[in-house]
């Protein structure tokens, strides 16, 4: 199962930590070739070694993803260095927590720029590459909040989210003309270094409201991102699919008490 993803060329963006480093080492576990894409040197290069010590290919480029000349040489560097560009993993993304009051219109700007318009951007990139292969990939990290939930201060981060998922529906359908396809993974409440500063009895508070009963791991992640990238998922085009442990479920608080 999944065998496919041996050899192939992998960019994941924002793929230095969290989610996106989660990615990047499973399938580069799996013999994929991943090139990192992050803002920041030191955890690009930690994760890249990281990948190398456990016997995986990796390489890095640091660029601003909603700069489409930056993601364009990105484009480039991985061709040259990996000989193309298989699948693209669009999981850059950030999350900061304003409420709209005080909210300017350049907090909104920055998290469409680097969450929604990115995803364009890297796309567009990449179209060249799946064109001359007449084949390709691509998985967009989105999540639960905007497109299913809401939560004070991530309007714009929902706004993000919920427009990824609007986004790849015509993408889908453009993108058939290059045999490529393009889906997304929906996070609930996933394990990484932001949460884990929230404290314990925050994480076990969060935990309780999920009927599997714990946080999900950028593992649970991943492994939803390997199965859109593979052969196996090669008829499954603009759909999205929940990773959550339930989390969207539940009615009610007391629902959860009946389980």
């Amino acid at each position: 199962m999944l065998t496919s993803i041996s050899g192939k060329s992998v960019i994941v963006t924002g793929g230095s930590k969290g989610i996106g480093k989660g990615i990047a080492k499973v399938f580069a576990s799996k013999g994929a070739k991943v090139m990192i894409a992050a803002r920041t040197e030191k955890d690009a290069a930690a994760t890249v070694d990281e990948i190398k010590a456990a016997g995986g290919t990796a390489d890095m480029f640091l660029c601003d993803v909603s700069d489409f000349d930056q993601v364009s040489a990105l484009a480039d560097y991985t061709t040259k260095t990996f000989g193309g560009i298989d699948i693209l993993c669009a999981n850059a993304g950030i999350f900061p927590q304003i409420k709209m009051i005080d909210m300017t219109a350049d907090d909104w700007d920055q998290v469409m720029s680097t969450n929604l318009k990115s995803s364009f951007l890297c796309v567009k990139a990449c179209i060249p590459n799946f064109e001359k292969s007449g084949k390709g990939r691509v998985v967009i990290t989105s999540s639960i909040t905007g497109p299913v939930t809401g939560y004070p201060g991530w309007s714009h981060y929902g706004a993000s989210k919920a427009g990824q998922l609007g986004f790849i529906k015509t993408a889908a359908m453009e993108l058939s003309r290059y045999n490529t396809t393009i889906n997304a993974v929906m996070p609930g409440n996933i394990m990484t270094e932001g949460l884990a500063d929230l404290g314990e009895d925050y994480l076990s508070s969060m935990a309780n409201s999920i009927p599997l009963k714990r946080l999900g791991s950028v593992e649970d992640i991943a492994n939803a991102a390997l199965f859109f990238a593979s052969d196996e998922a090669a008829y499954i085009t603009g759909q999205q699919i929940v990773v959550d442990g339930g989390q969207i479920l539940p009615e009610s608080l007391e629902a959860l008490e009946e389980i």
